[in-house]
This record gives C-alpha cells, structure tokens and sequence, in this order.
C-alpha cells in the first residue's frame, strides 16, 4: 500500500493548531491516509505532559496506509477499525486505560481521493467498476442496492434529499425503466443512464455528481453517522477539549452548524420573562465564528479543499 495514493489533508496546519491546547487524547475519526494524523503526532511532541494520538477508520486499507506513514514518525498512538459513529464504544476503553482526558476531536467529512481513484470501490462515475460506494468494504449495502431495489419513489426522494438535485424524479424514472431489463451493476452502466436522462449536456456532470453523491450518502448513512459522531464526541471531551470539522457540503455544514449552534446557546426561557441565571447554561463557545476555507494557495495546490469549511468548539 502506497500512502501517496491518499488525498493531501485539507486546512490540516488550521485545524491541528486550533485543535491542540493541552496534553492528553486526541482522537482523529476520520484517520484515512494518515495526514491530519501525522501534524497531530508532531505537534503532540511539542506539548509538556502525556498524550496520546487515537486513528479510527472503516476501511483496512486505510488502516494499513496510515501505520504505514504513523510508524515512521513514532510517537503515542493507537489505530482501531470501526466507524467513527462508534466514537464513544472505540476510544473510552483507550482513554481510561491510559487514565487520559480526551481533549480533542478531529473529523474530516467526504471520500478520500484514494478511494474516488480505486475502481474497485465504485465511487467516481469517471472510472468504471462494481456499483459499491461503501467505505467500509464489509458493509451491508451497495450502491448497486439501492439503484436496483428502491422503487422511483424512494429513489426521488432519495436524490433530493442527500443530492439537492432538481432533475431527481427524471432520474428515478429513467433508471427503473433501464433495470427492468437487466439490473445496473457498474459505475459505467450508472453514469449512462444518468446521461441519457439530463434534457442538456451542459448538466450531466453536476446531476452525476450529486446523485452518486446521494448514492454514496445513503449506502454509508453519513449524516447519520455524523449526527452521532457529533454528540458522542462532544460528550466524550473533558472540559477545555476542542471538537474540529471539516466538511465539504452543505448538508454537513448544516449538521454541525446546527449542532455547534445548540451546545453555545443557553436556554434563557420564555421572552419577557427576565432571569438572573439561565435554565439550561451553554455547553461550549465557539473557537472558529465563522468556518476557515482554504487559502488560494491551498486550493490551486489542492482542488479538493475548494469546499472545504472548518469549524470549531470547544467545551466548558
């Protein structure tokens, strides 16, 4: 496995220097190839005190990737399999045994370039291979799944929900008519249809981008994983610990905003009625009040990090 393959980390110098504040665990949930894990490492060097590092991914070949870039640095870490929904089960155990607070919580939404590049994992209408799009290659659902046995109805709802798509009931229409009579078993067999059913050229790449967008969301239930993620996360962090996001789009964005936004305010009540104190006092305060892109030159370095948003709280 060559950890190359694996996409630069996005506002990885942003997020690790707002992330880091004091010794102790700092978890990576979306380990991937390693590269927010590796800043992480070494700035976790420079801190006064005991800490330690927690990889977690989904996918073995991650896994594989980032030991691979991790063990030539060195440092405290440990990588655990699982998926980061999972947060609170995979990383408790591991702070309690090293009776360390977890101060730190970094999440990197959206695919790694190395699975967009691998045919095999069916991610990218660019490249054809197996219908799949699941990032833990042992999941239950395939795209190939739910293309081929949700009927037009969910499917539509499918693609305007995870996929903001506007031309998404065409879509619904024009694949159950294709599967009808052969199921759709390829990437390549996929992105025709989809093709066929845009009225205009000049759509077809953003009508493909978003319905295997939703495609990809569904078979990985990722804003479900995320709202998890989210309050188990926050939960497992000692008072003074920060929880980071990056996000790529704007159903995560909203996700974490709404989230962010619910834990820094506090329930004063009904209006007019004036309260010396409030009923529900606000969990935590915001580090980053609006998101941190990517500077210009990060971008035409990185195309990928374009979308990017980091936001940041941190725990009281």
């Amino acid at each position: 496995m060559d950890y190359q393959d694996y996409h630069e980390p996005v506002l990885a110098d942003e997020s690790v220097s707002l992330l880091l504040t004091l010794p102790g665990v700092y978890i990576d949930g979306t380990l991937g190839g390693g590269g927010h894990s590796l800043r992480l490492l070494r700035k976790l060097e420079t801190l006064v005190g005991e800490s330690l590092l927690v990889g977690i991914d989904q996918d073995s070949h991650a896994l594989e990737a980032a030991s691979e870039k991790l063990g030539a640095l060195g440092g405290n870490y440990r990588l655990v399999r699982g998926n980061f929904g999972m947060v609170k089960e995979l990383v408790t155990p591991i702070a309690r045994g090293a009776a360390l607070p977890v101060m730190g919580f970094l999440l990197d939404l959206g695919v790694s370039s190395f699975q967009i590049d691998t045919p095999e994992r069916g991610f990218s209408y660019l490249r054809n291979g197996p219908l799949d799009m699941r990032m833990d290659p042992d999941g239950p659902l395939t795209a190939a799944d739910v293309v081929n046995e949700y009927d037009e109805t969910a499917l539509a709802k499918l693609f305007f929900r995870y996929g903001e798509e506007p031309l998404g009931g065409r879509v619904a229409r024009a694949l159950v008519s294709a599967r009808s009579t052969a199921p759709l078993t390829t990437t390549g067999e996929l992105a025709e249809v989809v093709r066929a059913a845009c009225p205009r050229k000049d759509l077809a790449i953003k009508t493909l981008s978003r319905i295997y967008q939703a495609l990809r969301i569904e078979v990985n239930d990722e804003l479900g994983v995320l709202e998890q993620a989210l309050a188990d996360g926050f939960e497992l962090l000692s008072p003074g610990g920060r929880l980071a996001v990056i996000s790529y789009h704007s159903l995560e964005d909203r996700i974490v905003k709404r989230f962010f936004a619910a834990r820094c305010s506090a329930d004063w009540g009904p209006k007019g009625v004036a309260l010396r104190e409030p009923l529900t006092p606000a969990e935590a305060v915001l580090v980053t009040r609006k998101s941190i892109e990517a500077t210009a030159e990060e971008t035409r370095r990185n195309p990928r990090a374009r979308s990017a948003r980091l936001r940041i709280i941190q725990k009281l």
